[in-house]
């Protein structure tokens, strides 16, 4: 009988889902509009329908153990989420008391980029670390930090928020509310706001004056940067600088083995991963210089959400690679 957990990323635009054995193969993948769902009770019972439904296609004897959940400001202690601006349910969600009702399941719960961590320590470019940080740059930033082999949470579940260290205390404005913090600056949303900060200072020629806010990407900053334009590629060695002075100061505090960058500016490699490392060097103080890999992200495709939510489930029922 083959064991496996059920992985869930619930995303502010879509809810992605599959069941994930233990070496990290996806058995199947499902998804659903998360904004098409205003009651929770009714969001969760659509995905244990399509999850009955994918059950019975599969084609071998087995065995679901739990289910794992990444979420923005998902708490592992609590097992809800608390206050999430992009979702539709507001305030705290009681999403481990929700879905153990209709799956009859262990559940665990924790914030997507913590998620993602697990994930690499069990699929990815982490495997047999035991110190390590994961950086997700997507539209935000997100975290995770793991030392000792176990992912921090602090006293309240929200440990690792170092998208919301300050920068400039009169920079950029965020979501949260406060100015100047990380995440505008270093993330798709912020290498958007940067390259448009650059348009209007500089008199440079690029093809990236004729795309309007809104339809620029992270990957069309890449492309241009690959290129040549001097306005991306000044994009990538701002945002990269940004970033890798305020991993020294995160440096300082755990002393990490490597840290991986993930999520869609990651995927520009060289562009981002250079900068970063050489002001991370240049930041850092002299007994950590030299000691610490920055590389990409080590799991790849479509799943990768998925994958990181059902590491979640099976570190927390004692499963390692190695099992």
């Amino acid at each position: 009988m083959k064991e496996i957990v059920f992985g869930i990323d619930i995303g502010g635009t879509n809810t992605v889902f599959g069941a994930v054995d233990i070496e990290g193969n996806c058995l199947f993948e499902g998804r659903i509009p998360t904004q098409a769902y205003n009651s929770f009770p009714l969001y969760v019972e659509k995905i244990h329908d399509v999850y009955n439904q994918m059950v019975q296609n599969l084609n071998f004897s087995h065995k679901i153990l739990g289910i794992g959940l990444g979420a923005p400001n998902g708490n592992f202690y609590t097992g809800e989420i608390d206050l999430a601006p992009n979702l539709p349910w507001k305030g705290r969600i009681e999403v481990r008391k929700e879905f153990a009702k209709y799956f009859g399941l262990p559940v665990w719960i924790t914030n997507d980029a913590k998620a993602a961590a697990i994930g690499e320590m069990m699929f990815g470019a982490a495997k047999g670390m035991k110190n390590f940080i994961v950086i997700t740059l997507g539209t935000g930033l997100g975290s995770g930090f793991v030392v000792n082999g176990d992912l921090i949470y602090g006293h309240d579940g929200f440990a690792g928020e170092f998208g919301h260290i300050t920068v400039h205390p009169d920079g950029r404005m965020c979501g949260c509310g406060r100015r100047g913090c990380l995440e505008t600056y270093a993330s798709a949303t912020g290498i958007k706001r940067t390259v448009y900060k650059l348009l209007a200072d500089n008199l440079d020629p690029s093809s990236l004056r004729s795309v309007s806010f809104d339809q620029l990407s992270a990957d069309m900053i890449s492309k241009a940067a690959m290129a040549g334009d001097p306005i991306a590629i000044e994009a990538f060695e701002y945002t990269g600088n940004i970033l890798g002075s305020k991993l020294a100061d995160a440096v300082a505090i755990c002393s990490p083995e490597v840290i991986i960058l993930f999520g869609g500016l990651a995927k520009a490699g060289d562009l981002i991963l250079k900068p970063v490392k050489k002001s991370m060097e240049e930041n850092l103080l002299p007994i950590f210089r030299n000691k610490i890999a920055v590389v990409q992200s080590g799991i790849y495709g479509s799943n990768v959400a998925v994958l990181g939510a059902a590491a979640l489930a099976w570190k927390q029922l004692g499963y390692s690679v190695t099992t």
